[in-house]
């Protein structure tokens, strides 16, 4: 892989945590706002018969979001660090890392998320940030193997 292509990835790689750590950021502070209206509208089905939320279940979701927010943003804060440092650098533990937490990360948020019927959570956000953070990772394979 010529040093081009690996840069357009590695920058690809920066910009989509980038963009993710925004959106924990959303999640944290503006998890009612209208960019959360379909996962919220498909969570109210699923576990609250299409009721709105309210009161002290409305503040414990919040309280949740803050939580799950402020966890992406620090996941997504490390990610921006190695690809700017380590992975840029090709250092094999960086492209491992990165791996091992977006998949771990996929593994258990989807089957929780499937094992309580909120398949929307997968759908709506796990595979779309999987393909958005994965995809760089694929196309850079080749920059971390041993010849």
């Amino acid at each position: 892989m010529n040093d081009q292509k690996f840069m357009f990835w590695q920058k690809w790689l920066t910009w989509a945590n980038v963009l993710t750590l925004f959106v924990g950021i959303l999640v944290a502070f503006a998890g009612n706002s209208f960019f959360f209206d379909l996962h919220n509208s498909y969570t109210k089905e699923i576990y609250f018969e299409g009721n709105n939320i309210e009161g002290s279940m409305l503040e414990f979701k919040n309280w949740l979001f803050g939580i799950i927010g402020g966890t992406i943003v620090g996941f997504h804060l490390l990610a921006i660090m190695i690809s700017e440092h380590a992975f840029k650098k090709k250092e094999k533990w960086a492209y491992t890392a990165m791996w091992l937490g977006l998949l771990s990360w996929f593994i258990i948020d989807s089957s929780v998320s499937i094992y309580c019927r909120a398949i929307h959570n997968v759908v709506i956000i796990n595979i779309l940030a999987l393909l958005l953070i994965g995809l760089p990772l694929v196309m850079t394979r080749k920059a971390f193997v041993k010849k």
